[in-house]
């Protein structure tokens, strides 16, 4: 008798439409990263839609989710040690159509790409007092130059084409953090669902790491494959984008990402803006 071939499980993975979520899939994308006896299945989706999703169905077995929204799953989901999103020095940028201290946006309506980004924590931290609206992450720059809102938190490729726009910097959320604290920002993570138990999430997280691995061995191939997710950018602004976010602590979020981690909860629970601080449970 032979035997029955080995069942091939499909794992989930959720992520953002983006050029840096885009490069740290290249190894799965090229078949140079597996995850045994599993097949990878990519959805994609912006953060604010995964970060519901995970909130109210939870049925990615893996998923990205912004830094804030993991307040609200640790008891579903823990933290891959690889693929986390930390600025060292950039981060989020608050921006206005003139240059002005962030303390006079006080009771100004200032665009957020989604309630549960961090983007919207860090403005909640950072800059109280302000009124937040909620405008898709793309748009934002033209609500601001537009009046729409006094000014607005902007992410992915915005930050490195605002000025393009008129529009100046406020505050950089990632400077701030670096000069006070020495510390990165933490913005999104990966995370795997605890159901699926010990081993196989240990295996998700090796897989994954070995995919980013992958796209840094292999940067031009990557890089190729990561602008069509790029909205416009070009070769070198694509590489500069990926590698702010895309970097050591990529691999593994080691000491220093843990200790932002827990410094970003241990804020949000300072101003109000969660009730308690999640257990970091790290894979």
């Amino acid at each position: 008798m032979t035997s029955a071939p080995p069942t091939t499980r499909t794992l989930r993975f959720g992520h953002s439409p983006d050029a840096d979520d885009a490069f740290m899939f290249y190894g799965f994308h090229a078949g140079l990263a597996t995850i045994a006896g599993c097949r990878v299945e990519h959805v994609l989706e912006d953060i604010q839609s995964l970060n519901r999703r995970a909130l109210q169905t939870a049925d990615l077995e893996i998923t990205a989710v912004s830094a804030h929204a993991y307040a609200f799953l640790g008891d579903r989901y823990a933290v891959l040690s690889c693929g986390a999103s930390m600025g060292m020095g950039y981060g989020p940028i608050l921006v206005a159509r003139n240059e002005r201290a962030p303390e006079s946006l006080r009771g100004k309506r200032v665009a957020i790409p989604g309630a549960l980004t961090t983007a919207a924590l860090l403005l909640s931290i950072e800059c109280p007092g302000c009124v937040p609206v909620e405008v898709k992450f793309d748009r934002i720059p033209d609500a601001v130059a537009a009046g729409e809102v006094e000014a607005g938190v902007i992410i992915h490729e915005s930050q490195l084409t605002y000025r393009e726009q008129g529009l100046a910097k406020v505050l950089d959320f990632g400077e701030l953090w670096r000069d006070r604290d020495a510390l990165p920002v933490p913005l999104g993570l990966d995370v795997v669902r605890r159901d699926l138990g010990a081993d196989l999430m240990r295996a998700v997280s090796e897989g994954f790491r070995a995919s980013i691995q992958a796209a840094l061995d292999h940067e031009v191939q990557a890089l190729e494959y990561a602008l069509a997710f790029g909205r416009g950018l070009d070769l070198e602004q694509g590489r500069r984008f990926v590698h702010m976010y895309v970097n050591d602590l990529t691999l593994d979020m080691g000491e220093p990402g843990r200790k932002a981690l827990a410094r970003l909860y241990e804020r949000a629970v300072e101003s109000g803006a969660i009730a308690r601080a999640p257990e970091i449970a790290v894979v």
